[in-house]
């Protein structure tokens, strides 16, 4: 077999999608690990597990299905860590992240568990998504009050760059917030610090309320906002994925990477588009080559993740809580739509999203647990009391 070099387009795609994979949301997966209640070496352990856990996986996975398969963190999940903060300690968040791994992995190997996934009412998943969402883009526009130029200038790149450069939005956001703070002086604290990323092991500890308001809805949001849609990028580039081995890669990834502090690896979706077209490889026999350049990038992240972390510390709460609710409008945007979809299903989906959206807490579990209780408990009423219509004689 003849090796022959890659094209250029393999290489500068898998870059672009690995920037900005990680530059637009990496504040957030931050800023969930600091609500937990991880330290700074303990935040810096995480983000090496997830680019651990994306470089090896992915690559793995790519070679042996000849698929370019693109992996990712979940975004929704970590915009549910953040809505978790103080209800759960890092031990046990730990826990949870353990429990929800091994929900995929128990998912990929139980044929029936995964034609029921497939039955869950998108309308209700995105219902809870959507109120987990919700409040991180209502404090996009809070941080006005406190720092309105940082904001404004935030929106206006975001909003022109959605118009011209859709794909780069996050990664200009990004860029034009750093220079404003380093402009104003805003980043201390950059001096010293290691220069290489490191894992720091946690004991788990489970604990049956974190089960089942971070670890289930993390489970789902990242089957239903993730792992699907990743599947069906795939599909649309014209490969047949064997589903079960890509969800069992990355669920097996995530079950040994939870006590190093990832909250989960799995199928991308938006920038997997990037590496899956023609325009990253002319062969589609050949653009499996795409997903292992990807993956040797983010094996470069992992390396040098704890300087890129301690950089993103460094920066205020409040420019932290602007970047993180710039980068969660898109996905409110498509979550909030597929909940509207199925209009038979709407009265569930709205009671979902405002259950979930109100922060409720009872009994030690989450607001996201309950949404997603109320709104199968009013899809269940609904398919109990419709009237039904009997032929006549």
């Amino acid at each position: 077999m003849i090796l022959r070099m890659p094209p250029l387009a393999a290489w500068t795609s898998a870059f672009i999608a690995a920037v900005v994979g990680f530059g637009g949301i990496v504040p957030l997966v931050v800023r969930a690990m600091q609500g937990l209640g991880a330290s700074t070496t303990q935040v810096g352990s995480s983000v090496t597990a997830l680019c651990l856990g994306i470089a090896v996986c992915g690559g793995l996975l790519s070679l042996r299905t000849r698929v370019p398969v693109v992996l990712a963190w979940s975004t929704p999940g970590a915009a549910l860590l953040v809505a978790s903060a103080g209800t759960v300690q890092w031990p046990v968040a730990i826990g949870a992240f353990l429990a929800a791994a091994a929900m995929m992995c128990v998912l990929a190997v139980v044929p029936a568990l995964g034609r029921l996934a497939e039955r869950i009412p998108a309308s209700v998943a995105s219902a809870m998504l959507a109120g987990v969402l919700l409040p991180f883009c209502l404090q996009l526009f809070r941080t006005l009050e406190s720092d309105a130029l940082l904001v404004c200038v935030l929106l206006v790149v975001f909003v022109i760059a959605r118009q011209r450069l859709p794909l780069y939005a996050l990664l200009l956001v990004l860029c034009a917030g750093i220079a404003v703070l380093l402009l104003r002086g805003d980043l201390r604290g950059l001096d010293g610090g290691p220069l290489l990323g490191a894992l720091e092991p946690v004991v788990p500890v489970f604990d049956w309320r974190a089960v089942m308001s971070v670890g289930l809805p993390l489970f789902l949001v990242t089957l239903v906002s993730q792992n699907l849609p990743g599947l069906v990028v795939l599909r649309s580039a014209g490969y047949a994925p064997p589903p079960r081995q890509l969800l069992l890669g990355t669920g097996l990834a995530s079950l040994l990477l939870a006590p190093f502090g990832a909250h989960g690896v799995n199928l991308a979706a938006i920038t997997a588009a990037i590496c899956t077209g023609s325009d990253a490889h002319p062969e589609a026999e050949g653009r499996w080559i795409v997903g292992v350049i990807y993956a040797g990038f983010y094996l470069v992240l992992a390396l040098f993740s704890t300087p890129l972390v301690l950089f993103f510390l460094a920066m205020p709460a409040t420019a932290i809580a602007a970047l993180t609710g710039i980068a969660l409008i898109a996905p409110l945007t498509g979550a909030v739509e597929q909940m509207l979809v199925e209009k038979t299903e709407r009265d569930a989906a709205i009671l979902t999203f405002a259950a979930t959206a109100s922060g409720v807490s009872l009994m030690g579990v989450g607001s996201a647990f309950w949404g997603l209780l109320a709104g199968f408990a009013a899809l269940a009423a609904k398919w109990a009391f419709a009237p039904r219509h009997y032929g006549q004689n």
